[in-house]
């Protein structure tokens, strides 16, 4: 009798536990995209064994919580089945070899949640062939409505930054003339089209665009294979996703992958601001190419001037202003007017479009913030892109310049040394700097110091802190920060990186 107690007791411990490790577990296997090599990487080299026994007491809120997806309830149904399977299979083999009943429990249990991970990825493995003929028949789906939609204009938009506020800026400014539909938010792979084509495209839209993103070459092409862009934006190459893409003349090549996919009567549309754009060689020319810029380019903006209002420019003698702040922005804009002029949107009607653009959040959004200002910069993740953010922050009026940021992941070899270009940027753009996460802490301080040993900068070895999270970092802001500051968020690393 005490055996069969001791033995309930261990099999109801067993699956509170699993129960409580499986959530977090999907979690980190859907931030990585379902991708079992980043799955593993993570686990070997952010979080390690006993993560989940850690995760059981952490109270920090999670900034991007499990989706339930259909997918990821088939997933659960198979996790559970095989755990219990192997915990009956092993437990069984135990008691066969002469074991109690209680013990070969706490064994396997026990084991089973050490590789609790294994089990996830080997129940993905069982429902591989059934996931493959799902996304089929959702893409051949799909396929077959955009097949059936004739004279649809398609117009691709791609870039390691900047991409999104691209395509929402060309979307207001196109919907001044054109039923548009855009894909929402971050719906940039191969599914989240597929998903928008099925249940947002209908028969009185004539334009789509069409955000893409990629982490590994192939990825553009394969929305594109399923799209057909006649039009397409590069809005930015920079070393971004270096970890799966290995060299910036990949990722040069794969975001290339849009204007290769064009017709030959189509129009590529690229930022001649972008140097990892400006320095690549392998440019397709089998279709017009227009360059647009601040700098140069054929498209260009000019006469360019900020104020804590927003901005104002002249695109081919005609003026435009908005709320938006920062070279990225205009940029983006410009971008935009480069697509509308192609199809015939007015100079007037563009002008009222820009003028009434909203900021995207997370993207350079300004705002209030009791008695100080904040620029919102958080889905910013890469280097270019960062030192405009600075220099908005060093340029807007205000009292000190506070910066919050935890650095950037998934740039490979290069991410030490950007990181510490990161804080010798901050020591002259900012008065204070905290630094958030461990990642990268000793590469932003080491940066931040050599700013402050070159004596023009405004930070002080005084002035930069380090926490260990955004919750701790914004306690500590509370009391650092006084009316009429202004305080940029920099980046926010996923959960998947502590």
């Amino acid at each position: 009798m005490g055996s069969l107690i001791a033995s309930g007791l261990l099999l109801a411990a067993f699956l509170f536990l699993s129960g409580c490790f499986l959530p977090f577990e999907l979690r980190m296997f859907q931030q990585n995209s379902y991708r079992p090599e980043r799955f593993w990487r993570w686990w070997v080299t952010e979080h390690r064994l006993f993560t989940a026994f850690y995760n059981l007491f952490d109270r920090t809120p999670v900034k991007i919580p499990l989706a339930w997806t259909a997918r990821v309830k088939r997933l659960t149904v198979t996790t559970v089945l095989l755990t219990l399977a192997l915990l009956a299979g092993g437990s069984y083999a135990l008691v066969s070899a002469g074991w109690s009943l209680p013990w070969a429990l706490l064994v396997c249990g026990a084991a089973l949640l050490l590789i609790s991970k294994c089990t996830l990825l080997l129940a993905n493995c069982l429902n591989a062939p059934l996931e493959k003929a799902i996304v089929r028949w959702y893409y051949n789906d799909a396929k077959r409505k955009l097949a059936a939609h004739k004279g649809l204009i398609v117009i691709g938009v791609t870039g390691s930054y900047g991409k999104t506020s691209t395509k929402n800026y060309l979307y207001r400014i196109l919907s001044e003339k054109y039923d548009t539909l855009t894909t929402p938010g971050n719906f940039n792979t191969t599914l989240g089209v597929v998903r928008t084509i099925r249940e947002k495209l209908e028969p009185r839209h004539r334009v789509f665009i069409v955000e893409m993103g990629a982490k590994q070459r192939g990825d553009i092409q394969e929305i594109c294979d399923l799209v057909h862009p006649t039009i397409g934006i590069v809005a930015s190459v920079g070393p971004m996703h270096l970890e799966t893409f290995g060299s910036l003349e990949n990722i040069q090549k794969t975001k290339f992958e849009l204007i290769e996919a064009l017709p030959k009567e189509g129009l590529g549309v690229v930022n001649a601001d972008s140097p990892g754009i400006a320095s690549y060689t392998g440019v397709p020319t089998h279709c017009r190419i227009v360059r647009y810029g601040v700098r140069g380019g054929d498209f260009r903006a000019e006469n360019v001037s900020y104020s804590t209002e927003g901005s104002s420019f002249e695109i081919e003698g005609t003026s435009f202003r908005t709320n938006l702040l920062g070279e990225s922005n205009i940029l983006n804009i410009i971008a935009a007017c480069a697509v509308a002029r192609e199809l015939g949107v007015s100079s007037k009607q563009m002008q009222m479009a820009v003028s009434r653009l909203q900021q995207v959040e997370h993207r350079l959004f300004v705002m209030r913030r009791g008695n100080y200002t904040v620029i919102d910069d958080a889905y910013n993740s890469n280097p270019e892109g960062a030192a405009m953010a600075l220099d908005v922050l060093r340029d807007i009026a205000g009292g000190q310049k506070i910066l919050l940021t935890p650095g950037f992941v998934e740039l490979g070899e290069k991410q030490e040394e950007e990181c510490r270009k990161l804080g010798r940027k901050a020591a002259a753009c900012a008065d204070i700097l905290i630094i958030v996460n461990r990642l990268n802490h000793d590469a932003i301080l080491a940066g931040a110091m050599e700013g402050i040993r070159d004596g023009r900068a405004r930070l002080t070895a005084e002035t930069i802190f380090s926490k260990d999270d955004l919750s701790q970092a914004s306690i500590l802001l509370s009391s650092l920060v006084r009316p009429g500051d202004v305080v940029l968020y920099e980046n926010d690393l996923p959960d998947t990186f502590k």
